[in-house]
């Protein structure tokens, strides 16, 4: 039941734009730093399932379905003065060129919900294919709007 309402309320926080879901800069550094630690951990927990002999594919689907949540909420989280925030490693390039973030969101997106696709098809090797992708997919954001 608890997951349930949790999972409802992510879905609540995707609807409701950026700009109402941050009363100040720092809360919106302090959201996505967050998600973007639940981000590795769900791709890590992923990662571990496929190197394994025989890969747990109802926990990388778990895992895949909770990533994709994740993944979509991470992108609500850059509002305008949120680059100015104190130890922040987002480069001012995303908000210099937004529509170049958003396309590097959308792949990402795109590449996030194949890989929860092909991990409820129970197929691992289709599933470490799109798991693949979606690491080069979070690689080239990093490569362009993170700093080290």
């Amino acid at each position: 039941m608890k997951s349930k309402l949790f999972v409802a309320a992510l879905m609540l926080a995707v609807a409701v734009p950026a700009s109402a879901q941050f009363a100040k800069p720092e809360d919106a550094y302090k959201y996505r730093s967050s998600v973007m630690t639940l981000q590795g951990a769900h791709m890590g927990r992923i990662n571990a399932q496929l190197k394994s002999d025989k890969p747990d594919m109802q926990a990388i689907a778990t895992n895949a379905a909770l990533l994709d949540t994740l993944n979509r909420l991470f992108f609500t989280a850059f509002p305008e003065g949120s680059d100015m925030v104190a130890n922040s490693r987002a480069k001012p390039e995303i908000w210099k060129q937004s529509a170049k973030f958003k396309e590097n969101a959308d792949k990402l997106n795109a590449q996030v919900a194949k890989l929860n696709e092909a991990a409820k098809s129970g197929d691992a090797a289709a599933t470490r294919s799109a798991f693949q992708s979606t690491a080069q997919a979070c690689k080239g954001c990093h490569d362009e709007f993170r700093r080290d």
